[in-house]
């Protein structure tokens, strides 16, 4: 009983978060989980310091 308990908590967790992913990439997101995804140009994380 222990085992269906945990199976089906994680297959809720990993729904959720597909769900979330998926709502965010419809909304027109580029980079899920950046503060600035509706207004970036879709290069989050390349930062904007340079390479010297």
């Amino acid at each position: 009983m222990v085992d269906i308990i945990v199976i089906l908590t994680v297959l809720l967790l990993v729904g959720a978060a597909g769900l979330y992913i998926y709502k965010a990439k419809k909304a027109g997101q580029k980079c899920i989980g950046c503060p600035y995804a509706k207004t970036c140009g879709g290069k989050c994380g390349s930062g904007s310091t340079e390479n010297k």
